[in-house]
């Protein structure tokens, strides 16, 4: 009897911690104990492991076995330790070759029958394993989803059987291969589909463009729900970085991750009755909320006034810093949350004032006190304030069929975020204060046009960086180096919200 280590990870937010499953057996009174900072299913995993090696056809030693998990601080959850844990006490035993196991890290649930069932977040597990430069073993279910990973080495299994094969080198296990993806085979909503609002369609150009956030405010049926699906549909392909990014926040979400849809942009809508620790995450053991699922892709929130403030608040930190820390009194967890805020709203409560077609029956006060359900200082960290109106229905039957699609708006997307990415290696959206002195330099009598407009809208300085960023967005979309006066003004007509301008 011998002392085995076994390579494993534990799932720590949305990195993969490595966890050395140490197995010792010695004489004395049959016992099996588990230390390490074990969680409930953790210590239920030597009865999982017990039935899966007797129904495999090997021996269980019949001697005192102590199973460390290192570090001993970390902890430990959920049934991804069954594996390793039955093949340290298999190879402690001298059943498998002990010394080929420093080159694979195990993961995977062990049913009594000896079958591997799959786990939650694999993914971020074959990351760690590409840094690491060990190959993976896992079950076969969470093989597609490892293969992600470029340059990672993923053995699937099906059974414990297979894998002590495999270390015996008597039968091999296959290599996973991740599943073919082409952006040209999703079926998203069209903007062509969309008649009339070429105002909104401009803006949500200009919002895909430099990743801006996007408020529209109008009567029902004007659109918003609609121009707002179709957001991704714009949005050009995700990098592969950004791609992991995304698909390892859903892969250790209660959710999962489609693998066959790995690079496709999130879409995320919340309903309005969704709480504080939806949206941003949360829970003893910490879970990504919708503002992480969204991440790098869009959060559309319907009905905004409808939401509690108190859950609206909370977004104000995430929109600036783009990612969110959960604190709890025993661990802490930071989950991405850079995503693009879309959000619609009707003009008041009963949702047709300035309607032409419809007579709004609501005071003043009590569409101010609608709109104050809005707080200033989230307000004022949207980028893009527009007013979608309702179209006469003359105007939709002389609509021109020759509406363009979304291929041919992400093109232009796609190279304005070329111009972007060349210039600063960001999008404009993502620019701090250094980047706007260096990139979005204005003449003097553009300079004078936006403090009168500061000074009238009331607008505060975080407003005022961000009409210079939809500035140079717009310009880029002009394919313009320089920054001119009908960038500037078009970027100023994007603020109708203001909180003065409210009043």
């Amino acid at each position: 009897m011998q002392l085995a280590t076994v390579y494993s990870r534990a799932q720590q937010g949305v990195h993969a911690t490595e966890v050395c499953v140490e197995v010792h057996i010695t004489n004395g009174l049959p016992a099996m104990s588990i230390v390490g900072l074990p969680e409930t299913a953790v210590r239920e995993s030597k009865d999982r492991v017990r039935g899966a090696l007797i129904n495999s056809h090997f021996e269980f030693p019949t001697r005192r076995i102590t199973i460390n998990l290192a570090p001993a601080d970390l902890p430990k959850e959920g049934g991804r330790f069954d594996l390793p844990i039955a093949i340290g006490i298999l190879a402690a035993s001298g059943q498998i070759p002990i010394d080929v196991l420093h080159k694979y890290e195990f993961i995977g649930e062990l049913a009594l029958s000896g079958e591997l069932r799959s786990i939650r977040s694999a993914l971020p597990m074959s990351v760690a394993c590409r840094q690491s430069r060990r190959a993976m073993i896992c079950p076969q279910d969470n093989a597609a989803e490892a293969a992600l990973v470029s340059d990672t080495h993923v053995l699937s299994a099906q059974t414990l059987l297979q894998v002590c094969a495999h270390l015996h080198n008597t039968e091999q296990l296959p290599r996973a291969n991740a599943p073919a993806w082409s952006h040209d085979k999703l079926k998203k909503p069209d903007m062509s589909d969309v008649q009339g609002q070429s105002t909104a369609k401009r803006a949500l150009e200009i919002a895909a463009a430099g990743g801006h956030s996007l408020l529209m405010i109008g009567p029902p049926g004007t659109g918003k729900t609609m121009l707002s699906s179709r957001l991704p549909g714009i949005l050009p392909p995700m990098t592969e970085c950004e791609a992991l990014e995304t698909a390892a926040v859903a892969s250790i979400s209660d959710h999962g991750l489609k693998p066959e849809n790995w690079r496709t942009r999130p879409f995320r809508a919340p309903h309005h009755t969704a709480s504080g620790v939806a949206l941003v995450g949360g829970g003893s053991n910490p879970r990504p909320g919708e503002i992480s699922l969204a991440h790098n892709g869009v959060m559309f929130l319907d009905e905004l006034p409808e939401f509690d403030r108190k859950v609206l608040e909370v977004l104000r930190e995430p929109l600036e810093s783009g990612n969110i820390t959960i604190s709890r009194a025993a661990r802490q967890a930071e989950f991405p949350a850079r995503f693009q805020l879309i959000a619609a709203m009707n003009p008041c409560p009963c949702g047709y004032l300035g309607d032409p077609q419809s007579d709004c029956h609501c005071t003043a006060e009590q569409v101010q006190r609608y709109r104050h359900k809005i707080s200033g200082p989230l307000l004022d960290r949207i980028d893009i304030h527009l007013e979608v109106p309702a179209i006469p229905i003359h105007l939709l039957r002389r609509q021109s069929q020759a509406v363009e699609s979304s291929e041919y708006v992400r093109k232009r997307v796609s190279l304005s975020r070329d111009i972007q990415l060349k210039r600063n290696n960001k999008i404009n959206a993502h620019y701090d204060s250094h980047d706007i002195l260096q990139h979005c330099q204005i003449d003097e009598p553009d300079q004078q046009l936006l403090e009168h407009a500061m000074s009238k809208l009331g607008l505060s300085m975080r407003a005022h960086q961000k009409i210079l960023k939809l500035a140079r967005t717009i310009a880029d979309l002009d394919n313009t180096t320089d920054i001119k006066t009908r960038h500037i003004s078009e970027a100023l007509s994007y603020r109708q919200l203001d909180r003065r301008a409210r009043t």
